[in-house]
């Protein structure tokens, strides 16, 4: 998983996630395998309790394109879903498939201020992010 993360982070993709991080996290994470290997992955983070964020969202390269992101995001929103939440954040470059799956743009502003200083200000872009903000209400 960490080396598929090193590889979007150096096309400034998503955020840099260190080993020990991952590792605190793992059980937020849903992983897609395909003959025992992970494929792709992505992650619940809850902010509150009604607002969850899709974050991490990962697929191998020659994976793609055969809907293991869509089943991924899914995963997350029906995990959210059970534990009452009633709003997704994605933060991302790529938004197309996000907007496939219902997600709206929003404005950066709406973000909670805790996701700008715990995870935005580690982005090499930071303060001048180009990245779209978007929300899904359940």
């Amino acid at each position: 998983m960490c080396a598929m993360v090193a590889e979007e982070v150096q096309k400034g993709l998503i955020l840099p996630r260190s080993p020990e991080e991952m590792a605190t996290s793992i059980r937020s994470y849903f992983i897609a395998k395909q003959s025992e290997n992970i494929v792709g992955f992505c992650a619940l983070h809850i902010y509150s309790p009604t607002l969850g964020e899709v974050r991490s969202l990962v697929v191998n390269e020659r994976y793609r394109r055969q809907g293991i992101a869509r089943k991924l995001v899914d995963s997350v929103l029906s995990e959210g879903g059970t534990l009452g939440l009633k709003e997704f954040l994605v933060l991302t470059y790529c938004d197309g498939l996000f907007r496939k799956l219902g997600f709206e743009v929003i404005e950066k502003s709406l973000l909670p201020d805790h996701k700008i200083w715990a995870d935005c200000i580690k982005c090499k872009r930071f303060p001048i992010c180009e990245e779209i903000a978007l929300l899904k209400k359940l």
